[in-house]
């Protein structure tokens, strides 16, 4: 990789910015000022930790329209949504320090006291599809247990990472919030370096690279490694509920997104009229650029991420199943709503993660059938399942996924995948303590 890493408009194609690579000594000088920073930063109380996170926090306000423009900017989000994830942000980050510490306090239990002690440094590896909450939720615990953290965002949205933490350490004590940039050679150095933690969102693939990295160190890690989230919907299912969530679901943030619906499966007995209503509901889905207003539909993120929905699209259509809106060969650098129907495994529309805009659907007969059917993926995060509340709550049961709604979305928190979509988890209590060393001290 060269030593300029530019950010680049999904929609125009064009540089908005750029920022220097991490070289392999950079990283190694982060490393070394994050360790020193930590042994003072976590010599800090609890609730000072707290309130200076708080206090940096306060600082965002001022930058909530930048760090949402360039959401929009470097990955393609309209600008409502981007709005919500930096409002979110920002708004949210001071409780979301007071919840972690909070979840971190000292605690009795019998005559042991439990203590959450720092790890060290932590390495925070984010995407870009959420390119500032992802962030966000990894950085804030970890500080908040008195660890140091090094952020590694993603090469495809690296401005909006930067003015974050460049604004936070205007508080902030020095480098205890670092930032490194490149691809995923600057990943794999960090994960490398002499860190004692990975917190990482992202593919399988990089998941199973960043676990062997940090193997012969037996470092902590947290991942959250993508999914493909079946929903099923029961002949008893309310059919507008259910295909309104079946589209909202597909096309939120453009398709790209974790916990998206990616295949459905519908009884027979209703699926005609399930079908109908999803495609009437896709059609006033409006495609366009994140300026533009009432766009629910952006640019995909980069060319590479176009191009390989659109092969899932071929296959698909190649292998019998039938295109009932969209395009068969859609131009960069949108995918316009698309449903499709008939799919089975072994197509690329089942059997992977696509992330992107697509709305795949197969017919049912058996309800066991089908729970093995969604059952049969290495992947693990979400699963919906609408229908009768106690029929609903029967197929749940069955399901291998680590969140499961009924008649509404999966997610919460902790924020947990199951299976080959996740490898401990955050978000709650539960989650905080993951960025923490459990100590059980007897006197």
């Amino acid at each position: 990789m060269e030593n300029i890493l530019r950010s680049i408009d999904p929609l125009t194609g064009e540089a908005i910015g750029s920022l220097p690579v991490s070289k392999p000594q950079d990283i190694q000088d982060m490393v070394e000022k994050a360790h020193k920073a930590q042994r003072v930063w976590s010599s800090k109380s609890l609730q000072e930790r707290v309130q200076l996170l708080q206090q940096a926090y306060t600082k965002l306000n001022a930058e909530e329209g930048e760090l949402a423009q360039l959401i929009s900017r470097e990955m393609g989000k309209d600008a409502r949504r981007a709005q919500y994830e930096a409002g979110g942000v920002v708004q949210g980050g001071a409780w979301l320090a007071g919840d972690a510490g909070e979840a971190l306090r000292t605690k009795r239990s019998g005559g042991s006291e439990i203590q959450y002690r720092p790890l060290g440094v932590v390495a925070v590896i984010s995407p870009w599809n959420y390119p500032l909450a992802m962030a966000n939720n990894l950085i804030v615990p970890a500080l908040v247990a008195g660890n140091a953290v090094i952020l590694k965002p993603s090469e495809e949205s690296p401005l909006v990472a930067d003015l974050l933490v460049k604004t936070l350490n205007q508080i902030l004590p020095q480098d205890i919030l670092q930032i490194a940039h490149g691809d995923g050679a600057t990943g794999e150095a960090l994960v490398k370096s002499p860190i004692n933690m990975v917190a990482f969102t992202g593919s399988r693939t990089t998941g199973q690279k960043i676990m062997a990295n940090a193997a012969p160190a037996l470092k902590r890690l947290v991942m959250e490694l993508g999914g493909n989230d079946p929903m099923i919907v029961l002949q008893s299912a309310n059919i507008p509920q259910a295909a309104q969530f079946a589209v909202g679901s597909s096309f939120e943030n453009s398709g790209q997104m974790c916990t998206s619906t990616e295949r459905i499966y519908v009884d027979e007995k209703i699926a005609d009229k399930f079908e109908n209503a999803v495609v009437a509901l896709a059609k006033q889905y409006r495609v366009g650029g994140w300026q533009e207003p009432q766009v629910d539909i952006g640019p995909l993120v980069n060319h590479r991420q176009h191009q390989k929905v659109v092969e899932h699209i071929h296959d698909a259509l190649n292998k019998g199943a039938k295109l009932l809106l969209g395009e068969r060969d859609p131009q960069l650098p949108f995918i316009p709503p698309t449903v499709i129907s008939g799919i089975r495994p072994g197509m690329l529309v089942e059997d992977d993660e696509t992330f992107g805009p697509i709305v795949a659907i197969d017919r049912f007969s058996s309800v066991d059938d089908v729970v093995e059917r969604a059952n049969n993926s290495v992947y693990g995060l979400g699963a919906v399942v609408f229908g009768e509340s106690k029929q609903a709550e029967q197929v749940a049961s069955q399901l291998q996924a680590g969140m499961i709604g009924i008649n509404q979305g999966a997610g919460g928190s902790p924020w947990v995948g199951a299976k080959q979509s996740g490898f401990g988890f955050h978000g709650g209590a539960e989650g905080h303590r993951q960025f923490a060393q459990i100590t059980v001290l007897n006197r």
